[in-house]
């Protein structure tokens, strides 16, 4: 390309802009070394200052191929302020390349206002070939490398990278089978070593390394979203080893964990977890990654260390970002900020934790423990929920009102039964509200006009929530005053409008899909309610009530062991024994553990319903068996107890 004719600035105006682009270099050297928190970055404000201003002094001259290396170190290290100030690589400081990159072209006589910032540096790379510009421009493109990759644009940052590798035939970049072409460019590039006439705040090799280990991490991250896990930990483990500060590296361990938990590897994800914890002790979503992996190990008692430790330290020190190093204007941190690894790296709140610890407390049967942390979450709802947990849908605490069934279940668990009448009390007093008279479930076949459809059916699945939610608060209440001995309050709640009414008119509808859950729940409830009432009634020796019950339990679910089993007694103490027999025949013969296997992998139960079921669980098998077996005069094959 023909150079443009011009003198530009005098020797004297151009010796001038390099001592004082010198100055503002050293001036920052000394302040990173010296300064702390915001002096620093009162510093840095400061300095950006100083290069914005030459810069436009610069520019405020027609473009002059004698004062473009310095224009261009002096915008190089202006965007390098613009980055690490704003901590982030943004698209207005871009703008700020494509303005150097026309500068050049003006210089040379020529212009490229038409074309795209690809387009741009193609023409710029592949016709500027004055010996003093290639330094230049080779780290005002490793600037745009970076921009690129923040935006993952891979495709168009690969493109730049053959370009700046053989301008003349980027065709001949290749990388060898089986590499990551990203990675493989990067690696291929030779930038330009730092002159000591046109000093630099960030030299370009180290500016290289951070973006080699950008590449790395970020594609590993877009390869374990793509559920590609080797790639994805190949990927990583390439990020670990290269140049980030301590907090990047702990996040890449982090990550690897992650990835090598969803290849199956527990044991490598834990090995993983622990050394981001070792590398930076602050990484507090490593430890809850342990905790889920220890969950899915089973090992409960490490899991629950690990919740208590992680409950602690989020006490201690509330979860804020960790100061980057000072050292680097461009750091890994600046470049790679994906959904992925905002998700990866989601720091739990202090309410998410303490319901963890409830939670699997209850789950494991730690009743004493579960009472004391579901109590202490509650004095947390108390201090405002907003600001403990985000309202994007990421958090890990179910609907409140099943934190409060779950914490009755608690209560009455461990013997606190009028706490945990209170609480279902609670439940049911902000559910009923929220709940139609008239609840219609079923798919018609003629739907009528509706400008939102969607916005029914979740209507509609949030008025089944409340009513699932109201009735499990009166099949508690049921069970609780059961255990008090008060059997007429106990049928009173199992016997409530919500398990008769409302509940069974949702069993003979036709239900959508996306429905179904609730409805199961709700037939749930209602059989629980309907063994509760009975087993009431078998105490007070209304034998006949019982047995309605027990029949209408298993026309909601046919087959369900307990209910069968209390329906064998039932008609055994009203002295219908033969009929009694037969149903104990067919219920041995019964696949009901298949049947309880094959229940087991699909919905689960809620867990405030779990303390139910097993208070419904027959408990006198074995002595109505051998009455049986009496009664039928034989003592054959057949199992030592109901199922």
């Amino acid at each position: 390309m023909k150079r443009r004719r011009g003198t530009g600035p005098d020797p004297g105006c151009l010796r001038a802009w390099t001592a004082e682009t010198r100055a503002l270099v050293d001036g920052w050297r000394a302040a990173r070394c010296s300064g702390h928190g915001g002096a620093a970055a009162r510093e840095a404000r400061q300095h950006r200052g100083g290069f914005e201003e030459l810069l436009l002094r610069m520019r405020g001259l027609p473009a002059a191929l004698p004062t473009l290396p310095l224009e261009l170190t002096v915008l190089y290290n202006s965007l390098l302020f613009a980055v690490g100030s704003s901590g982030s690589a943004i698209e207005g400081e871009a703008e700020g390349i494509r303005q150097g990159l026309l500068r050049v072209l003006e210089a040379c006589g020529t212009c490229g206002q038409d074309l795209s910032t690809e387009e741009l540096w193609q023409k710029v790379l592949q016709e500027v070939t004055a010996e003093e510009l290639q330094a230049p421009l080779q780290r005002l493109g490793a600037l745009q490398v970076a921009w690129w990759l923040a935006a993952t644009h891979l495709g168009s940052t690969a493109r730049l990278l053959r370009l700046l590798t053989h301008p003349e035939d980027p065709g001949r970049a290749r990388c060898s089978e089986g590499e990551n072409e990203l990675l493989s460019l990067l690696k291929a590039w030779q930038v330009p070593a730092e002159g000591a006439s046109l000093p630099l705040l960030q030299s370009t090799q180290d500016l290289k390394e951070i973006l080699c280990t950008a590449a790395a991490f970020l594609q590993g991250l877009q390869e374990l979203e793509a559920g590609n896990f080797p790639t994805a930990l190949s990927l990583l483990q390439e990020a670990a080893g290269g140049f980030c500060s301590k907090r990047v590296l702990a996040q890449i361990y982090t990550c690897l964990g992650c990835c090598a938990q969803r290849m199956g590897k527990p044991q490598t994800a834990l090995q993983h977890l622990k050394r981001a914890l070792q590398v930076d002790f602050q990484c507090l979503p490593a430890l809850s990654h342990v905790a889920a992996v220890y969950h899915e190990l089973g090992e409960t008692n490490v899991e629950l260390q690990a919740l208590a430790l992680l409950y602690e330290a989020l006490q201690k020190t509330p979860p804020t970002s960790a100061s980057s190093s000072p050292h680097f204007l461009i750091q890994t941190e600046l470049l790679v900020h994906t959904p992925v690894l905002a998700s990866l790296l989601r720091h739990h709140h202090l309410s998410e934790v303490k319901y963890l610890l409830a939670q699997r407390c209850l789950q494991d049967g730690r009743v004493a423990d579960a009472v004391e942390h579901y109590l202490d979450f509650l004095a947390l709802l108390q201090e405002g929920l907003q600001q403990q947990v985000p309202l994007d849908g990421s958090s890990a605490l179910p609907r409140i009102p099943e934190v409060f069934l779950e914490a009755a279940s608690a209560l009455a668990q461990a013997g606190w039964y009028q706490d945990a009448i209170t609480m279902c009390e609670e439940v049911i007093s902000r559910t009923t509200d929220l709940i139609p008279r008239i609840l219609q479930v079923e798919e018609r076949l003629e739907q009528p006009e509706c400008p939102s459809p969607g916005a029914g059916l979740s209507q509609r699945k949030e008025s089944l929530q409340c009513l699932a939610w109201r009735a499990a608060g009166y099949l508690h209440q049921g069970w609780a005053w059961a255990k008090l001995s008060e059997s007429k309050e106990a049928i009173t709640q199992f016997s409530r409008e919500c398990l008769e009414d409302a509940v069974s008119r949702c069993m003979c509808l036709s239900v959508p899909g996306n429905l179904l859950p609730e409805v199961e729940v709700l037939q749930k409830v209602r059989l629980l309610a309907l063994i509760g009432r009975g087993m009431q009634f078998l105490e007070l020796g209304k034998h006949k009530e019982a047995l309605l019950d027990f029949q209408h339990g298993l026309q909601i679910s046919p087959g369900d062991p307990a209910a069968a089993s209390y329906l064998v007694q039932a008609l055994w103490k009203l002295n219908r024994k033969q009929e009694a027999a037969t149903h104990w025949q067919k219920l041995c013969q019964s696949p009901s553990g298949e049947d309880r296997q094959q229940e087991g992998q699909g919905r689960s139960c809620p867990l405030y319903l779990v303390s139910c079921l097993k208070q419904a669980t027959f408990p006198h098998s074995e002595s109505l068996t051998r009455s049986l077996q009496e009664y039928l005069g034989t003592r054959t094959a057949t199992p030592d107890s109901l199922p």
